[in-house]
């Protein structure tokens, strides 16, 4: 019977598997994806991540499956090891005036330019969920991806730990918030809290629970 630490290994070299079969055909793949799509507040905020063929990197995974601080420790690991890293943000007010689809694959666009700017052009693009538009690179989308490949992953920690060192900067900017507790998302304490003070400059005025506001007082269900 295998260990906790030997199933954990097995599980991260699956999710190398598919970028040694795309080596065969792309020298450099870069994993994309975001954090920020469902928050009433703050930036959207997108990671591409070139990964070395070795060494593999312990513990990734799909950063929704890990904790904060299993993040926070392998944020710097992938920052170390990566052949390249890029990190693409957009903001409430760009969401509000393009939408939050197209303020996604900008952020997404953003990352992976910045691949470019460091020499790495990718050969292949593998994202999370649905292809970016206007990336005029090949790529390939994967629902899910960031629990089946490996780059993905990384990028899927990058965008969470970014995304969230922003929001507990804005909640010293707006106090009485609660964005380093709940980091924009759609909380009972959030509503409650745009009831009594109102939206502040970093909430998306065309995402509902905002836009209702200016219509009434919210309930939580």
């Amino acid at each position: 019977m295998k260990s906790a630490r030997e199933e954990d290994s097995d599980r991260v070299r699956r999710l190398y598997e598919r970028e040694r079969i795309w080596r065969s055909q792309a020298m450099y793949i870069a994993g994309v994806d975001e954090a920020g799509r469902g928050p009433m507040a703050g930036p959207v905020v997108a990671a591409a991540v070139i990964l070395p063929p070795f060494p593999e990197i312990p513990g990734i995974d799909d950063s929704k499956k890990l904790s904060p601080s299993m993040r926070e420790a392998i944020f710097p690991v992938i920052i170390q090891h990566s052949l390249a890293y890029g990190i693409g943000i957009r903001s409430a007010r760009f969401v509000d005036e393009r939408g939050i689809a197209e303020a996604t694959f900008s952020a997404m666009r953003i990352a992976v330019k910045m691949l470019s700017l460091k020499g790495y052009t990718p050969d292949l693009v593998v994202v999370d969920g649905f292809p970016i538009k206007g990336l005029g690179i090949k790529q390939e989308a994967i629902i899910r991806g960031d629990s089946q490949v490996a780059s993905i992953a990384c990028a899927s920690i990058l965008a969470k730990v970014v995304r969230d060192k922003i929001m507990q900067q804005y909640d010293k900017v707006y106090p009485g918030y609660g964005f380093s507790e709940h980091k924009g998302y759609c909380t009972k304490n959030h509503i409650d809290t745009l009831n009594r003070k109102g939206p502040c400059p970093i909430h998306r005025r065309s995402f509902h629970p905002v836009e209702a506001w200016l219509e009434g007082p919210l309930e939580f269900s």
